[in-house]
């Protein structure tokens, strides 16, 4: 039954602002409290334990079935709805949500009615909290401000070099580029964490004077949001979005790779030395270029003449083989001209459907290269097919390395794009979503039990399709060593488990350099206390971008008789700790919680906790505090309060709420353990 909204009349002299309010109507429909009035519509709707979604559209009822991060089905949850004295209320476990006469909505803490989150006005007059500026045929520019608090601390967002873990005052745009990933999940020290629901390019500004979150062009505003400490708002977003796969047993291990191995014999030696020297090697990487041409996925003969042999040799050697596969298509494939006539390919607004220049084998210059459009159901099938026939079929290969997936555009205008599931303004960010939902689906339906790719972008619910990312293609030096702390951190708090960084850096480095081995060695110690531990690089000396192109090496025994003793003992250290590496992972498979934790995720009440951003929690016993800057021989590391800790190295006891210093030596991360646990880290 429809309700207008009573405003009761106000106390003293009535502003010109409040002369004329929106007073809108109540409902109830199908459990949802929704708002109407000024053609707008507002529903806001139970959507798993202590949490609601809302979806607000200028013109007309919500739109069902538009793109988005959510599961398509909620857990059943129990919610009252009550509209009365004006105003509308929603109460969902631990949140409830009050509408106003006006549509303004405020997000309470049920127990003591304390507000976490509330839209805010952008000015008395006009406009409001919520803005729609028409862009044509019913799509918008929408704007969803919400107020600012003193102290509030932010957190998560995806993936960014910035280098900061507390992301209050930062303006991030919501795109997809290398090294700069979007998810756009919000957890905050005020006890609420926030989905931005949409996947259309815009930004999300976390100013002094109020939150902003713009989408450049959609149809609806829609967001989900829940309340509680940030462990259990990890086990509801990931409940709603989709929980990762669990870890296969081989990916806990050491992965080797750089780029790049040019030939089977390349890689094959490498491996060969692994065994050798006694080290356990758990997967390697054939890189990108391996293909006939770009667009072709299968091996080229002439290069890698015998792919069963080399698999059946790493098998028996308890190596996995991890392949690239890329989304571009050059037009010298064999499958361009088909998926062009099928309408496989990203589309443009203007102009041929070509997005970046590439070099490609057979050709002295770069060819305009297209993408497949991994948002049609059909282009994935039609994809999988050729990864099927070309490596699982023939071969056995499961895992795959995803590169350039954002897709690498060049130059980068999403706005002239046309995919399957929309305009590119409307739903650019979904595409490495897609893109693993295709291996994902594909190896489910042959019957594979353990899914893994690896990522250089994602979004959010990426990881319900078996998505590992990694930071991108990054510098090599302490201050990027610096930064990545921060991005593993927030992209654990944005709902991806599975992360890692290419262990020294990607641009460079030289492994002869002394000041590059000590890089190198401090990556490595924090690598091996990473969700995933792989080391990459292109090394000095480089060549040119090309199908010839190697790097320098970049194995465990190329920095020299020291340095290579050390990383010697941190991989033969990762294989000691890989029973209680699969056993987080299996906490974030069953229950959605990271295996790289801030510190407040387990000590929340300590205050201290949510300003430490150059240490973490590895799973929830294991403390880590990488060494991060050039020549230190000692760190100081903060240890929370509620539990002792005990140094991993020389068994030394201290109590939690004080910050310590350790020694840290070259060959030695400082590491402390949760109260009585005990784990293999020393020899």
């Amino acid at each position: 039954m429809n309700q207008p909204a009573e405003t009761p009349p106000p106390s003293g002299a009535v502003s010109l602002a409040q002369s004329s309010p929106t007073v809108g109507t109540f409902r109830e429909r199908d459990g949802a409290l929704e708002w109407s009035g000024r053609q707008e519509t507002v529903r806001i709707e139970p959507w798993g334990p202590d949490a609601v979604r809302v979806r607000t559209r200028l013109g007309g009822p919500v739109l069902q079935g538009l793109p988005g991060a959510l599961l398509d089905e909620p857990p059943s949850t129990a919610s009252t709805v009550k509209i009365e004295g004006g105003q509308g209320q929603l109460t969902v476990g631990a949140l409830t949500v009050e509408v106003s006469a006006e549509g303004l909505i405020r997000f309470l803490r049920t127990d003591d009615s304390a507000e976490l989150l509330a839209e805010e006005r952008a000015h008395f007059w006009w406009p409001g909290s919520r803005l729609y500026t028409a862009v044509g045929n019913g799509h918008h520019r929408l704007e969803q401000r919400f107020a600012a608090y003193e102290g509030e601390k932010l957190y998560g967002l995806g993936q960014h070099q910035h280098g900061l873990f507390d992301q209050k005052g930062v303006v991030l745009d919501l795109v997809q580029r290398n090294a700069e990933v979007s998810v756009p999940v919000l957890t905050s020290s005020r006890g609420y964490t926030l989905l931005w629901n949409n996947p259309a390019i815009g930004r999300v500004e976390l100013a002094g004077n109020g939150t902003r979150w713009v989408a450049d062009s959609a149809r609806q505003i829609d967001y989900w949001i829940t309340a509680g400490q940030p462990a259990d708002a990890q086990r509801r977003y990931s409940a709603v979005t989709g929980r990762t796969p669990m870890l296969p047993e081989w990916a806990a291990g050491f992965w080797q790779c750089k780029l790049r191995y040019r030939t089977q014999d390349e890689l094959l030696d490498v491996a060969r030395e692994y065994k050798r020297r006694g080290l356990p090697l758990r997967a390697i990487v054939c890189d990108f270029f391996h293909w006939t041409h770009l667009g072709d996925w299968k091996f080229d003969p002439a290069e890698w003449p015998d792919p069963a042999a080399m698999v059946a040799e790493l098998t028996e050697m308890g190596v996995k083989l991890v392949v690239s596969v890329w989304p571009s298509v050059s037009p010298l494939s064999e499958n361009h001209e088909l998926m062009e006539q099928r309408g496989y390919l990203i589309g443009t607004q203007y102009g041929p459907m070509a997005h970046a220049d590439w070099p490609d084998k057979g050709v002295a210059s770069t060819v305009q290269v297209a993408f497949y459009d991994a948002t049609n159901p059909e282009a994935r099938d039609f994809l999988w097919s050729k990864i099927r026939d070309n490596y699982l079929a023939p071969y056995g290969i499961t895992a795959f390395w995803l590169d350039a997936c954002e897709p690498e555009l060049k130059p980068g205008f999403p706005e002239n794009l046309r995919y399957w599931a929309g305009p590119g303004l409307e739903v650019g960010n979904l595409y490495p979503l897609d893109n693993a939902r295709t291996f994902y689906e594909g190896l489910v339906a042959s019957g594979e039990d353990e899914v893994i790719s690896l990522n250089r972008s994602a979004w959010a619910g990426s990881q319900r399709y078996g998505a590992a990312l990694w930071s991108g293609d990054i510098g090599v030096d302490f201050p990027t060593l610096r930064r990545q702390i921060a991005a593993g951190l927030n992209t654990a708090l944005s709902g991806i488990p599975w992360w890692n960084t290419d262990i020294g850096g990607f641009h460079g480095g030289d492994p002869d350099d002394p000041a590059y081995r000590e890089v190198m060695v401090r990556w490595f110690q924090f690598g091996a206390f990473s969700p995933l531990m792989r080391l990459h690089g292109f090394r000095d000396p480089g060549m040119p971008l090309g199908p010839d192109m190697t790097g320098g090496p970049n194995e465990v025994w190329s920095y020299g008789e020291e340095a290579g003793a050390i990383l010697e003992r941190y991989v033969r250290l990762r294989e000691r700790l890989k029973p209680y590496v699969l056993g987080v992972m299996r906490s974030a498979h069953e229950e959605g919680l990271p295996v790289m934790r801030p510190l407040f995720l387990e000590f929340p009440e300590d205050p201290a906790t949510w300003s430490v951003d150059d240490s973490y929690l590895f799973g929830p016993d294991v403390l880590v505090a990488p060494v991060l800057t050039a020549g230190a021989t000692a760190r100081t590391a903060y240890l929370p309060a509620g539990a002792s800790w005990t140094d991993a190295w020389t068994g030394e006891v201290f109590e939690g709420g004080v910050a310590v210093t350790v020694d840290a030596p070259l060959d030695r991360i400082p590491v402390f353990l949760r109260g009585g646990v005990r784990l293999p880290i020393a020899e």
